[in-house]
């Protein structure tokens, strides 16, 4: 078995490199290559502009599609890239490092989908992105690699993955593409063997908060007493009973999700006159973007009209048993 999975993360400076990284894998390999590069809300071309440089087919992952061999996957623009055993999920989960895509979930999805048969990339960006999934990579068996950070446009990523994890390979940019293969190519040892570690922090799942928050200011609360007397009060000084805490938290949510309606509302009618421009201007392509946020945007607002009257029966029950 080789380490046929190779999981690269990048940003800023890291396009050309990717480039040369997908040019120089031979159309003999059967493995799989999963790209993240930080793009945030942007459009992105980055399958387009990787396919015109590479001999295997490249595509933005598409969430429940089936993983096909000698396949390059992009994560789409807002998007975390997941991997399963042979299926890719694209979650819209939280922000990591203030972005989405984010390189550490695709790194701990592959860690614990594959475990030693991964390499894990580190390209040049900034910020720490990619640190500690790079160290979940070789904690459950795979290999770490990080760009030389005296090659990259922008340091500040693989310097910071060289701090956490102590490399495998630090390679030079012209040197990664080869290295790459070379890796790919070598069988993995038997006594290295070791099953993959589990996600540290599953992607899925809210963390429990650490401390409560004032609805007046958006302190933190701390609690004094214990039983029916027992009170939050924040640095500020606004106090708070257990029950009034409750209906205070239910109107922050309502008034949440006024703006919400409002934005989607919004968004609904943008999309729709610009798919109608675009119509009207015989942009095929661009009617269909528009057209595709449109519809995503209206399921979005169903999914919220759904919720505002649960919202109100709480709202109702909890007015009632104060009473």
């Amino acid at each position: 078995m080789n380490r046929d999975i190779i999981a690269i993360g990048g940003s800023a400076g890291s396009l050309e490199t990717l480039r040369e990284i997908v040019s120089t894998l031979p159309s003999s390999f059967t493995g799989n290559v999963f790209l993240v590069v930080h793009i945030g809300h942007s459009r992105s071309r980055m399958a387009e502009l990787l396919a015109t440089a590479a001999r295997l087919p490249v595509s933005f992952a598409r969430d429940g599609e089936a993983i096909e061999a000698a396949h390059i996957y992009v994560a789409p623009t807002d998007r975390h890239l997941l991997v399963e055993r042979g299926v890719l999920r694209l979650s819209r989960g939280p922000r990591e490092h203030f972005t989405r895509p984010a390189i550490d979930p695709l790194f701990r999805s592959v860690a614990t989908a594959y475990g030693e048969r991964v390499i894990g990339v580190v390209l040049s960006g900034g910020g720490s992105d990619g640190a500690a999934g790079l160290d979940t990579i070789k904690r459950a068996g795979g290999i770490a690699v990080i760009l030389d950070p005296q090659d990259a446009a922008v340091a500040d990523m693989p310097q910071a993955a060289a701090e956490v994890v102590g490399p495998d390979f630090i390679a030079a940019e012209a040197d990664l593409p080869s290295l790459l293969v070379r890796l790919s190519l070598e069988p993995i040892p038997a006594a290295g063997s070791k099953p993959p570690s589990p996600l540290p922090e599953p992607i899925s799942m809210l963390e429990q908060p650490l401390a409560l928050t004032c609805p007046e200011c958006g302190g933190a609360l701390r609690k004094s007493g214990n039983g029916p007397a027992a009170q939050y009060r924040c640095h500020i000084g606004h106090i708070f009973g257990a029950t009034e805490l409750l209906p205070a938290q239910l109107e922050l949510i309502e008034k949440a999700v006024d703006v919400v309606q409002r934005v989607l509302n919004e968004r609904i009618e943008l999309s729709r006159q610009m798919a109608e421009d675009s119509r009207m201007a015989g942009r095929k392509y661009g009617q269909q973007y528009w057209e595709r946020v449109l519809a995503e945007a209206e399921k979005q607002a169903n999914a919220i009209r759904q919720v505002v009257p649960e919202l109100a029966g709480n709202g109702l029950k909890l007015q009632e048993a104060s009473e």
